[in-house]
């Protein structure tokens, strides 16, 4: 809705804004029902900060002797992530404060003083060019990632890493020389947007790759474990069950409620496409029915790398909907339905994060879930008011300058003039990446004593969608958590998830904390 409301200049009417971000989110929730099932249940999968949040509930909560330590080791570590993440964050909130003229004489010294920044970019013998900087090629002094990559292990980690690296230091150099030599060629579409200085953002032209890489790596899983998934789908088939098995499916949310609640949430969806998008009923299902496909996506890449890669299953749609007949070069039509797969991809990994910590700790999941189906209507209240106060016109949401809204508004002029104006190059990533996604998960299934061995898909597909320095910080928490326990394996399948998780909710808690502040000081001076 941000770039479209940069596109048109026109913000929505607020019925149209609460509409679309209610039945979004409840197609998220419900679409969330069978992945629990298939990717908690069955494969385990990580999902590293739903197991931060178990861990942190448990400790917290328990009384043994071994708890407490734990409980210590968790509270220490949190408060190391509170600090260094209070250190490179609140200079938000002194540029706020500055800004409004509110920014007490001392808290401006304290700052100049003691100050960590949010990067530190590499520069010279790291920087593969010799001119210009390539955008997220830096060191993130974040505990928060550091604690995921302990948490999410060195095969995943290392992957993401490799990937990273790969990109930044062979792929790209490569790609602005290949761009040079054609400059001035006929045809050819450069495969980088570069700044005056030389500067750009590799993510942009690797994230079709990546994306491609993840899509075919999930519907490639799917495809080899089909008789799995296809039980996650069973509603009406009975099965002999132990009394075990009788009292767990007993808590788990019935598949039935998927196909009853999808239902109206598809009709209330279209009816919003039609009429306040001009999306054509057919395309607007078609929306839904994608938005399953990339739920899947977004969920296990989330369950393995904890990072939700929402931005690049939207540009699937996207991708999709330039060739669509009736939506090919309507820009509309192309950002909203992307938003409608994106918005509810983002929903369902998340409610997924949760079940994992439910999971872990014994929770009911059909309690889970009715709480976080009621909590789409409260979250709809509280968002729906607080964009149209923070972002009344045009001219406000520009003043924040959102790189990610921007580069939605990118990708849809880009791709509603065709998908022939995508870069060549990165026409021959997306087929590379729908390869490597291909193959990785059939090695993994032929030759499982070797999995260990090969790396992982959504590590590398990811590593070609976040910036270079976010893989760095997880690959140094997986190593960190490798030498440990080669020093002392007891002592590290002791702390260490209290320890990762501490360190991942210190610096979220502080940076939520940051975020409410600033917005408390915008509102305020709005006065």
């Amino acid at each position: 809705i941000g770039a479209l409301l940069l596109i048109t200049g026109v913000q929505q009417p607020w019925p149209v804004a609460a509409g679309f971000a209610f039945f979004t989110a409840l197609l998220g929730v419900f679409l969330a029902i069978p992945m629990k099932r298939q990717m908690i249940n069955h494969e385990q999968l990580r999902f590293p900060s739903g197991i931060a949040t178990a861990e942190t509930l448990r400790s917290l909560y328990s009384k043994t002797g071994e708890s407490l330590k734990q409980a210590r080791s968790l509270l220490i570590a949190l408060g190391a992530g509170a600090l260094i993440g209070l250190l490179h964050t609140y200079s938000t909130l002194i540029e706020q404060l500055k800004l409004k003229n509110r920014l007490p004489h001392w808290l401006e010294w304290l700052s100049s003083k003691i100050y960590l920044p949010d990067t530190w970019d590499f520069a010279g013998w790291l920087n593969p060019l010799a001119r210009g900087q390539m955008a997220g090629l830096a060191f993130e002094p974040s505990v928060m990632l550091v604690g995921a990559g302990m948490i999410t292990g060195l095969r995943v980690s290392l992957s993401m890493f490799a990937g990273s690296a790969l990109l930044y230091y062979v792929v790209a150099p490569n790609l602005v020389a290949l761009d040079a030599a054609n400059a001035g060629v006929a045809g050819w579409m450069p495969s980088f947007k570069m700044s005056p200085e030389g500067n750009f953002n590799p993510a942009r032209w690797a994230l079709w790759g990546g994306t491609a890489l993840m899509v075919f790596a999930s519907l490639t899983q799917v495809a080899l474990n089909w008789r799995t998934v296809a039980r996650s789908f069973r509603i009406f088939k009975k099965e002999e069950r132990n009394p075990a098995q009788t009292a767990a499916e007993a808590v788990e949310v019935p598949n039935a409620w998927l196909f009853i609640g999808l239902i109206p949430v598809t009709i209330g969806l279209v009816i919003v496409q039609y009429f306040a998008f001009h999306i054509a009923v057919w395309l607007g299902l078609i929306s839904v029915a994608l938005s399953f496909v990339l739920c899947l996506v977004c969920c296990r890449v989330t369950g393995d790398t904890d990072q939700g890669p929402v931005g690049a299953m939207g540009k699937v749609t996207q991708l999709l909907y330039a060739v669509l007949p009736g939506a090919s070069g309507v820009i509309t039509t192309n950002l909203m339905a992307a938003g409608t797969t994106a918005a509810a991809a983002n929903a369902s990994a998340d409610l997924l994060t949760d079940l994992k910590s439910g999971y872990l700790l014994g929770a009911n999941p059909r309690r889970q879930f009715l709480a976080q189906f009621f909590g789409v209507f409260f979250g709809v209240l509280a968002i729906v008011p607080a964009w149209y106060l923070m972002v009344p016109d045009k001219k406000a949401l520009e003043a924040f300058n959102p790189p990610a809204t921007y580069m939605w508004k990118a990708t849809a002029d880009l791709l509603t003039q065709g998908i022939n104006h995508l870069p060549h190059t990165a026409l021959i990533a997306i087929v590379i990446g729908a390869l490597a996604g291909i193959i990785l998960p059939v090695l993994e299934f032929l030759w499982p004593k070797a999995k260990p061995f090969l790396p992982s898909a959504m590590g590398l597909g990811l590593a070609w969608v976040i910036p270079f320095q976010n893989a760095l910080s997880f690959l140094i928490g997986a190593l960190i958590l490798t030498g440990w326990q080669k020093w002392n394996r007891k002592n590290s399948d002791t702390f260490t998830i209290p320890i990762a998780s501490g360190l991942v909710a210190g610096e979220s808690l502080v940076a939520a904390f940051i975020a409410i502040a600033c917005t408390l000081v915008g509102f305020l001076t709005l006065r």
